[in-house]
């Protein structure tokens, strides 16, 4: 797959696809388990509204770092990030993780033209796994990536740049960035990646991903192949 960057034709041979309201139906589900976490933390009362939307602006972010943030200490961060496991265990077990429509068939057509896919989130790995392991996604994705005490979660680079590392690709307009969130797009943008791409089915609306660089912003998924390989 190729696209324009500058003078030229890249071929792009990466795409780092976020998980959660990209190719995982989010529904709120992903705001239900911070409401767990932080109630779960002892967060109540008039510092809970202020902390939800910090929760909402935040989308993307590693859940360790929004919890360090409002919280600070690490026996609550801790207990927050079991709360928010649990709750997204549980919503699996209940049968409400499931994918943006199309988006596995997606991926596989994007692997199929040549292009290696890596999953990336603000999951922690073990949750990301278990998402993995759901939806059958293994086998539709190259490798996945999740933040850890190496590689910074969004907004930072480091996600992009270690994917594109283990994909072994020789520059990073090589590679591609799609995601629901504005720190997606500030991820992607960071690394140097020639498509930087929003979609709207996830926590941020238009005028959000707008406010971040980007290179497009698309109505979902299923519009990302068709920009690929246009340029």
């Amino acid at each position: 797959m190729s696209s324009q960057q500058g003078q030229g034709e890249v071929n792009i041979r990466l795409a780092c696809v976020d998980m959660a309201g990209t190719v995982m139906l989010d529904g709120g589900l992903v705001l239900e388990a911070f409401r767990a976490a932080l109630t779960g933390a002892g967060v109540e009362g008039p510092a809970f509204g202020p902390a939800m939307e910090y929760a909402h602006e935040t989308m993307g972010l590693s859940k360790s770092v929004v919890f360090r943030h409002l919280l600070g200490s690490d026996e609550l961060v801790a207990l927050a990030l079991s709360e928010f496991d649990s709750a997204i265990d549980a919503a699996i077990k209940e049968g409400r993780v499931t994918e943006i429509p199309g988006a596995t068939s997606t991926m596989a057509a994007i692997r199929a033209a040549g292009t290696k896919v890596c999953l990336t989130t603000g999951f922690s790995a073990e949750v990301q796994r278990a998402v993995i392991d759901h939806l059958g996604w293994e086998d539709v994705t190259d490798f996945f990536m999740a933040p850890s005490e190496t590689v910074r979660g969004r907004p930072f680079p480091d996600m992009v740049l270690a994917a594109a590392l283990k994909a072994q690709v020789d520059d990073v307009r090589e590679v591609a960035v799609v995601g629901d969130t504005a720190n997606d797009l500030w991820s992607g943008h960071r690394a140097g990646a020639s498509v930087v791409a929003g979609v709207l089915t996830g926590s941020h609306n238009r005028e959000e991903l707008g406010g971040a660089p980007h290179t497009h912003i698309l109505a979902s998924i299923l519009d990302f192949p068709a920009l690929l390989s246009t340029g």
